[in-house]
């Protein structure tokens, strides 16, 4: 046997290019893609169909089914997609992933192609360094691409020959002889080698190679291809295990989807490898047959296993599709939903991971700040029932706005690291950073909210305790109408969130903050008539005028969020009306 260590680790280098080459290339395509890619992924429907087309879509960009599948279970996860709406894009990234398998089959043993990704990593270097962003992200696709194929050409020359080594040929034909056994044995293989490579197109790859080389029968590729179909759902369903019960249900459907494939397809393995050969004999006039021993049969094999690849996938959609629904209910009763923790929104569920590009990235972390204010909006019912309820159950309103506190606090820190790993890990845009610079200023704001209703229960908690210090009706119902002001500018404030930019409305923002100085300063004016008037004592009126001091604040902290969310900075004079572009002033946070 001539083949040595250094061999080895010189294939293992090989693999290290080609798998290196393969994520500049798909990173630069996504790059390319950018808002291209958000927009398919808004177009998944309920439509089954549609998913399928979206699935496909999105992982010919990504060119990693991977990448697709973890990305519509973050997608799940943060509520951008439902359980059902997602099972057609898994299906549809099933077939997606082919077009690597055929892409390498063609060009890297059909064609010599290395000359030619020379060439292109050297029209596209010089425009790594221009200023166009596009230009770039294009440049390094076409670098990636180049390098993805001198990978290949090092992984072809670095296995070692068979008839230099007849060793290595005689160890893999040891597990070939138990007949259908051996297919099962190899479909192991192939899931093996995925979770090692953790790119299903990396192991397809590398299979292709091993066909190509001699190294495996036609049907042992075939078998191994099955076991990259398992073994790519591994990835997803680590992903949802800190995921909610929706994303788990998403994982859990992309592996028994590809089981149920592979299950069906073993039984008809042998007539339907038959039925490739003879495509392949009538489409290749002349050709060999791919279960032939001959070299010259070789780069016609690596064609039928893309064929093979490409046919077994989309027939197991067509044959699976009516069956979705009972696979669905199958999922959601290994997977049920048992409320609570579940349920309960923390921020800790969306570190399944950066999304393959910044723009789903910061849409992602978008969609998790607008569930923030959802939880400061909990805060102000909250505070409601801890003033207006019955006395009995004031107690457990002032547990809930103290959780409630604790979970915004987490909230702020966890994503305040998302969004600077997005901006640490990704190549983003100047418009991106400015953005993901809003967002954090959107979140300082709203943890600070949380921190003052928390405070104005603390501090109406005393009322319960001390008879003394109880606020009259009358002023509690004069309550009512800052606090409902205050509302309203939340559920602005929420919709501004989630909007584009340009879609923001400053306009209804601005004026509920005119509205909520306005009635503070009337019910201030109340307020001092009535201690006058000797309606209650100094303990109750320093009460009542902080609660209202405090919600004012709570008024400018929202404002302050439609502010960052509209990327415009303004201060709101009382008399002359809107000025541009000063910010209030901060305000700190043991004010």
């Amino acid at each position: 046997m001539t083949y040595t260590f250094f061999d080895f680790l010189q294939l293992v280098g090989s693999l290290g290019i080609f798998i290196f080459g393969m994520k500049i290339f798909s990173d630069g395509l996504q790059k390319v893609a950018g808002s291209k890619l958000r927009s398919i992924l808004k177009g998944m429907t309920r439509n089954r169909l549609t998913g399928v087309v979206t699935g496909f879509g999105t992982t010919a960009i990504t060119q990693s089914s991977t990448t697709t599948t973890v990305m519509v279970v973050s997608f799940v996860n943060a509520g951008l997609l439902t359980f059902v709406e997602s099972t057609g894009v898994i299906m549809g990234a099933n077939i997606g992933t082919t077009i690597t398998a055929w892409m390498v089959s063609v060009f890297g043993f059909k064609f010599q192609i290395t000359p030619i990704a020379i060439m292109l990593i050297g029209i596209f270097f010089p425009f790594l360094f221009v200023s166009n962003m596009k230009l770039r992200n294009i440049a390094e696709a076409m670098i990636g691409f180049g390098i993805l194929f001198i990978g290949l050409e090092f992984i072809k020359d670095a296995v070692p020959d068979i008839d230099e080594n007849p060793e290595i040929f005689a160890f893999l034909n040891s597990f070939t002889d138990y007949g259908y056994v051996s297919l099962l044995i190899f479909v192991g293989v192939g899931t093996v080698l995925t979770l090692l490579t953790q790119s299903s197109s990396a192991a397809t790859a590398i299979t292709l190679v091993m066909l190509f080389q001699g190294w495996i029968s036609f049907p042992i590729a075939a078998a191994m291809i099955l076991g990259e179909n398992i073994g790519t759902t591994v990835t997803a369903n680590i992903a949802a295990l800190i995921g909610n019960v929706h994303a788990k249900r998403a994982a859990r459907f992309h592996f028994f989807f590809n089981i149920a494939g592979v299950t069906w397809m073993l039984v008809l393995i042998y007539p339907f490898l038959n039925g490739i050969d003879w495509i392949m004999q009538q489409a290749i006039p002349g050709s060999l047959s791919v279960f032939s021993d001959d070299p010259a049969a070789r780069p016609n094999a690596t064609l039928a296993l893309s064929l093979f690849h490409t046919t077994f996938n989309v027939l197991n959609v067509i044959v699976l599709f009516a069956f979705v629904p009972y696979l669905v209910r199958f999922v959601e009763r290994i997977q049920p939903d048992k409320g609570g923790a579940d349920d309960r929104f923390e921020l800790k569920y969306i570190n399944i991971g950066l999304m393959s590009s910044a723009e789903l990235s910061i849409e992602q972390a978008r969609k998790e700040i607008g569930l923030f204010a959802k939880m400061v909006e909990k805060m102000h019912y909250g505070f409601l029932g801890l003033v207006y309820k019955k006395p009995e159950k004031q107690r457990k309103f002032l547990k809930k706005l103290e959780k409630r506190e604790e979970i915004t606090d987490q909230l702020e820190v966890e994503i305040a690291e998302y969004l600077v790993q997005i901006s640490e890990n990704t190549n983003v845009s100047s418009d991106s950073i400015r953005k993901i610079r809003n967002m954090q200023s959107m979140i300082n704001d709203l943890e600070r909210i949380g921190d003052l209703y928390f405070q104005m229960s603390k501090t109406y908690e005393r009322t319960l305790d001390n008879e003394e210090e109880r606020v009259p009706d009358e002023a509690l119902d004069e309550l009512r109408e800052m606090l409902a002001a205050v509302h309203d500018a939340i559920i602005v404030m929420k919709d501004n969130i989630l909007a584009r930019t340009a879609d923001v409305d400053l306009e209804a923002a601005i004026a509920l903050e005119r509205k909520i100085d306005e009635t503070r300063d009337r019910l201030r004016e109340s307020h001092y008539a009535r201690l006058e008037g000797g309606a209650y004592n100094v303990r109750s009126g320093i009460m009542y005028l902080d609660l209202l001091n405090r919600l004012e604040k709570i008024g400018d902290h929202i404002m302050n969020v439609s502010e960052a969310a509209a990327g415009k900075k303004f201060v709101i004079n009382k008399v002359e009306g809107v000025l541009p572009p000063v910010r209030k002033e901060a305000k700190s946070k043991n004010q």
